[in-house]
């Protein structure tokens, strides 16, 4: 008789291999590049469309992590500062961490909705409602 390892080994390597993923979605790297003092994101709009939240949102919450001016222009988001990709894409992550992923399922099929004096991140894969922090 097999044990059970070996049994779920046999039964996972059945499994397409979409079952067994873990996350389907994932958040956008930024391109940019160091322009004098300057840091310019050229994809921002791309990624704030992908991650379907609105562009001044993100920009609010990002700006107001790495304490430093920005601006978004039609070529992209222009920070007043030179900042690495690294620490960019780690508060975009931060960012879908708070504001986009569903605190109960992890899915990203997720709306921002004002009620009242509250936002809540409301998910439409499981149906919760959680309330999100004001940047």
């Amino acid at each position: 008789m097999e044990d059970y390892t070996e049994l779920l080994r046999k039964v996972r390597e059945k499994l397409p291999e979409s079952s067994t993923l873990r996350e389907r979605f994932e958040v956008p790297k930024v391109l940019g590049h160091i322009q004098g003092n300057r840091t310019i994101v050229s994809n921002f709009p791309q990624i704030a469309h992908a991650l379907g939240r609105e562009s001044p949102h993100m920009l609010k919450f990002i700006l107001k992590e790495l304490a430093t001016p920005g601006e978004l222009k039609r070529t992209g988001l222009l920070f007043g500062a030179k900042i690495p990709a690294s620490r960019i894409n780690e508060k975009i992550r931060l960012y879908a961490d708070r504001f986009v992923l569903c605190t109960e399922c992890g899915k990203p099929d997720t709306k921002l909705e004002r009620e009242g004096p509250i936002t809540r991140l409301k998910c439409a894969a499981c149906g919760a409602k959680n309330p999100v922090k004001e940047i």
